[in-house]
């Protein structure tokens, strides 16, 4: 079993910024992606960013620019600066981990709020 917990969210003002944290612990073997999605109330989940193994990253387009993921792998923990805020980025923030080893899993954190006010 793998675990994953998300740090860093609260409320903020807009234009502020704000850094969020996700720690992997337990049967780890390798970890091939990390990746950041929310789900803001009525909406489905959609991605944010996502980083490789190699450190290659991708993110939503309305997002790039503003927001940067970056991983340590010696921490197993995968990062999230978020600048520029705007109320619309209010949304909880999901951690999400793609292991390789004897089988490929997929794991997800709980959530942190991020809340942006006007």
């Amino acid at each position: 079993q793998v675990q994953l917990v998300e740090s860093g969210g609260g409320l903020v003002q807009a234009g502020g910024s704000l850094r969020l944290s996700c720690a992997a612990s337990g049967n780890i073997f390798s970890i091939n992606t990390m990746a950041w999605y929310r789900q803001a109330p009525g909406k489905q989940r959609e991605l944010v960013a996502v980083i490789t193994s190699s450190g290659r990253t991708n993110y939503a387009d309305s997002l790039r620019g503003r927001f940067t993921i970056s991983r340590d792998n010696a921490k197993n923990t995968v990062y999230l600066q978020m600048n520029s805020l705007k109320p619309e980025d209010t949304a909880v923030y999901y951690c999400n981990v793609v292991l390789s080893g004897p089988s490929i899993m997929m794991y997800w954190g709980k959530g942190t709020l991020v809340t942006v006010s006007s």
